[in-house]
């Protein structure tokens, strides 16, 4: 029903910016619920941000680890969302993946991977020291 393709990952030093992109195709993407996760090498997939479909609210949500750094939005013209991130650290190092869920009311957890469908294939973020 949906397709995510991620783009804009490279490779830059820490205290750089980077900004990716997550297109999106098929029907009713304005109704879905985006989010960004990351995966480093040995470790699970984690939540770094997500961003509610604005019949849903519109709220936006954010990892601890880059609140204040990364800002999650959406082009629903353009069926794409974004992660722009700022003031990179190393440890940010990994492949990041765009998720969907399908739209409607929803009040639970958004951090979980289980909550979303969709998955695109990931982009690689590398951030040297």
């Amino acid at each position: 029903q949906l397709q995510l393709v991620e783009s804009g990952g490279g490779l830059v030093q820490a205290g750089g910016s980077l900004s990716l992109s997550c297109a999106a195709s098929g029907r009713s993407f304005v109704t879905y619920i985006m989010g960004w996760f990351r995966q480093a090498p040995g470790k699970e997939r984690e939540f770094v941000a997500a961003s509610n479909a604005a019949s849903n609210g519109g709220s936006t949500y954010y990892a601890d680890s880059v609140k204040g750094r990364f800002t999650i939005s959406r082009d629903n013209a353009k069926n794409t969302v974004y992660l722009q991130m700022n003031s990179l650290k190393p440890e940010d190092t990994a492949v990041y993946y765009c998720a969907a869920r399908a739209g409607g009311y929803y009040s639970g957890i958004y951090s979980r991977p289980g909550v979303y469908s969709y998955w695109g294939q990931g982009t690689q973020v590398t951030v040297s020291s």
